[in-house]
Protein backbone atom coordinates (compact mmCIF):
# COMPACT_ATOMS: atom_id res chain seq x y z
CA UNK A 1 0.00 0.00 0.00
CA UNK A 2 1.36 3.41 -0.95
CA UNK A 3 1.09 6.01 1.79
CA UNK A 4 1.89 9.68 1.97
CA UNK A 5 3.93 10.81 4.96
CA UNK A 6 5.47 14.07 6.02
CA UNK A 7 7.92 15.13 8.66
CA UNK A 8 6.16 16.64 11.66
CA UNK A 9 8.17 19.37 13.37
CA UNK A 10 6.04 19.25 16.51
CA UNK A 11 7.01 15.84 17.86
CA UNK A 12 9.85 15.03 15.51
CA UNK A 13 8.20 11.79 14.32
CA UNK A 14 6.73 10.51 11.10
CA UNK A 15 2.98 10.38 10.67
CA UNK A 16 0.48 10.18 7.88
CA UNK A 17 -1.79 13.21 7.38
CA UNK A 18 -4.43 10.71 6.22
CA UNK A 19 -4.47 8.69 9.47
CA UNK A 20 -7.35 10.60 11.11
CA UNK A 21 -9.39 10.24 7.90
CA UNK A 22 -8.68 6.52 7.73
CA UNK A 23 -9.86 6.04 11.32
CA UNK A 24 -12.98 8.11 10.62
CA UNK A 25 -13.71 6.13 7.44
CA UNK A 26 -13.26 2.84 9.32
CA UNK A 27 -15.77 3.77 12.03
CA UNK A 28 -18.22 5.27 9.53
CA UNK A 29 -18.08 2.04 7.54
CA UNK A 30 -18.79 -0.02 10.64
CA UNK A 31 -21.70 2.15 11.74
CA UNK A 32 -23.38 2.43 8.36
CA UNK A 33 -22.72 -1.14 7.26
CA UNK A 34 -23.93 -2.94 10.35
CA UNK A 35 -25.96 -5.36 8.30
CA UNK A 36 -29.36 -3.65 8.15
CA UNK A 37 -30.32 -5.66 5.08
CA UNK A 38 -28.99 -8.86 6.66
CA UNK A 39 -30.91 -8.10 9.89
CA UNK A 40 -34.10 -7.56 7.89
CA UNK A 41 -33.47 -10.83 6.05
CA UNK A 42 -33.02 -12.62 9.41
CA UNK A 43 -36.26 -11.06 10.65
CA UNK A 44 -37.94 -12.61 7.59
CA UNK A 45 -36.37 -16.00 8.40
CA UNK A 46 -33.74 -15.94 5.63
CA UNK A 47 -30.39 -17.60 6.41
CA UNK A 48 -27.69 -15.22 7.58
CA UNK A 49 -24.93 -14.54 5.08
CA UNK A 50 -21.36 -14.98 6.16
CA UNK A 51 -18.41 -12.80 5.14
CA UNK A 52 -17.36 -15.52 2.73
CA UNK A 53 -20.73 -15.31 0.98
CA UNK A 54 -22.17 -18.55 2.33
CA UNK A 55 -24.96 -18.92 4.86
CA UNK A 56 -24.93 -19.95 8.48
CA UNK A 57 -25.96 -23.52 8.94
CA UNK A 58 -27.24 -24.69 12.30
CA UNK A 59 -24.36 -25.09 14.68
CA UNK A 60 -22.03 -22.73 12.84
CA UNK A 61 -22.43 -20.16 15.62
CA UNK A 62 -21.47 -22.85 18.12
CA UNK A 63 -25.11 -23.10 19.13
CA UNK A 64 -27.43 -26.06 18.99
CA UNK A 65 -30.47 -26.01 16.71
CA UNK A 66 -32.61 -25.52 19.83
CA UNK A 67 -30.55 -22.48 20.89
CA UNK A 68 -30.68 -20.92 17.44
CA UNK A 69 -34.47 -21.20 17.46
CA UNK A 70 -35.15 -20.57 21.16
CA UNK A 71 -32.25 -18.53 22.47
CA UNK A 72 -29.66 -19.15 25.14
CA UNK A 73 -30.60 -19.19 28.78
CA UNK A 74 -32.28 -21.00 31.62
CA UNK A 75 -35.30 -22.07 29.55
CA UNK A 76 -34.01 -25.26 27.96
CA UNK A 77 -37.28 -26.85 26.93
CA UNK A 78 -39.75 -25.40 24.45
CA UNK A 79 -42.48 -23.36 26.16
CA UNK A 80 -45.90 -24.50 24.97
CA UNK A 81 -48.69 -21.94 24.94
CA UNK A 82 -52.42 -22.26 24.46
CA UNK A 83 -55.06 -19.57 24.61
CA UNK A 84 -53.89 -16.40 26.37
CA UNK A 85 -54.11 -16.70 30.15
CA UNK A 86 -55.69 -13.33 30.98
CA UNK A 87 -54.76 -13.41 34.68
CA UNK A 88 -51.13 -14.21 33.89
CA UNK A 89 -51.08 -11.53 31.17
CA UNK A 90 -52.41 -8.96 33.67
CA UNK A 91 -49.62 -9.92 36.07
CA UNK A 92 -47.12 -9.52 33.20
CA UNK A 93 -48.51 -6.09 32.29
CA UNK A 94 -47.96 -4.93 35.90
CA UNK A 95 -44.37 -6.24 35.77
CA UNK A 96 -43.82 -4.55 32.38
CA UNK A 97 -44.71 -1.20 33.94
CA UNK A 98 -43.07 -1.78 37.33
CA UNK A 99 -39.74 -2.89 35.83
CA UNK A 100 -39.61 0.15 33.54
CA UNK A 101 -39.89 -1.72 30.24
CA UNK A 102 -41.89 1.22 28.88
CA UNK A 103 -38.74 3.37 29.02
CA UNK A 104 -37.34 1.44 26.04
CA UNK A 105 -40.24 -0.41 24.40
CA UNK A 106 -43.52 0.51 22.79
CA UNK A 107 -45.99 -1.98 21.38
CA UNK A 108 -46.40 -0.56 17.91
CA UNK A 109 -43.22 1.37 17.10
CA UNK A 110 -39.48 1.19 17.37
CA UNK A 111 -38.19 3.24 20.25
CA UNK A 112 -34.98 2.68 22.21
CA UNK A 113 -35.62 -1.03 21.62
CA UNK A 114 -37.72 -2.93 19.09
CA UNK A 115 -41.51 -2.74 18.94
CA UNK A 116 -42.90 -5.56 21.04
CA UNK A 117 -46.31 -5.91 19.40
CA UNK A 118 -46.31 -9.30 17.70
CA UNK A 119 -42.90 -10.25 19.11
CA UNK A 120 -44.27 -13.68 20.03
CA UNK A 121 -45.12 -14.18 16.36
CA UNK A 122 -41.59 -13.25 15.26
CA UNK A 123 -39.84 -15.22 18.05
CA UNK A 124 -40.71 -18.36 19.94
CA UNK A 125 -42.07 -17.97 23.48
CA UNK A 126 -38.91 -19.72 24.70
CA UNK A 127 -36.69 -17.20 22.86
CA UNK A 128 -38.61 -14.29 24.39
CA UNK A 129 -38.21 -15.71 27.89
CA UNK A 130 -34.49 -16.43 27.40
CA UNK A 131 -33.99 -12.86 26.13
CA UNK A 132 -35.74 -11.51 29.23
CA UNK A 133 -33.80 -13.77 31.61
CA UNK A 134 -30.37 -13.84 29.94
CA UNK A 135 -29.87 -10.74 27.78
CA UNK A 136 -26.08 -10.45 28.18
CA UNK A 137 -25.27 -13.94 26.92
CA UNK A 138 -27.88 -13.58 24.18
CA UNK A 139 -26.12 -10.42 22.91
CA UNK A 140 -22.75 -12.12 23.12
CA UNK A 141 -23.66 -15.39 21.39
CA UNK A 142 -26.99 -15.34 19.56
CA UNK A 143 -26.97 -14.00 15.97
CA UNK A 144 -30.47 -12.48 16.14
CA UNK A 145 -29.79 -10.73 19.46
CA UNK A 146 -26.46 -9.44 18.10
CA UNK A 147 -28.32 -8.08 15.07
CA UNK A 148 -30.78 -6.27 17.33
CA UNK A 149 -27.90 -4.81 19.34
CA UNK A 150 -26.25 -3.60 16.12
CA UNK A 151 -29.52 -2.00 15.02
CA UNK A 152 -30.58 -0.38 18.30
CA UNK A 153 -27.12 0.04 19.88
CA UNK A 154 -28.64 -0.38 23.34
CA UNK A 155 -28.55 -3.53 25.45
CA UNK A 156 -31.55 -4.67 27.41
CA UNK A 157 -30.54 -4.88 31.08
CA UNK A 158 -30.84 -8.04 33.12
CA UNK A 159 -33.83 -7.36 35.35
CA UNK A 160 -33.08 -10.41 37.52
CA UNK A 161 -36.54 -11.85 37.06
CA UNK A 162 -37.65 -15.33 37.98
CA UNK A 163 -38.78 -17.82 35.35
CA UNK A 164 -42.36 -17.30 36.53
CA UNK A 165 -42.06 -13.52 36.11
CA UNK A 166 -40.56 -13.95 32.63
CA UNK A 167 -43.44 -16.29 31.76
CA UNK A 168 -45.95 -13.65 32.91
CA UNK A 169 -44.20 -10.97 30.84
CA UNK A 170 -44.19 -13.22 27.80
CA UNK A 171 -47.91 -13.88 28.30
CA UNK A 172 -48.55 -10.11 28.39
CA UNK A 173 -46.49 -9.65 25.20
CA UNK A 174 -48.77 -12.20 23.51
CA UNK A 175 -51.66 -9.75 24.00
CA UNK A 176 -49.97 -6.89 22.13
CA UNK A 177 -51.17 -6.37 18.59
CA UNK A 178 -48.52 -6.90 15.93
CA UNK A 179 -46.56 -3.80 15.00
CA UNK A 180 -46.78 -2.41 11.51
CA UNK A 181 -44.15 -3.59 9.04
CA UNK A 182 -42.30 -0.28 9.37
CA UNK A 183 -42.04 -0.65 13.15
CA UNK A 184 -40.55 -4.15 13.18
Amino acid sequence: MLSVVHRSGVHGGWRSPLAPLAVLAFWAGLLTGCGKAEHEAKEQGAPEKTEAGGTHEEGEEGLTAFQLKNGIGPITEEVKVGPVDKALAAQGEKLFTAKGCTACHKASEKYVGPALGGVTERRTPTYVMNMILNPQEMYEKHPVARGLLAEFMTQMPNLNLTKDEARALMEYLRTLAPATAAAK
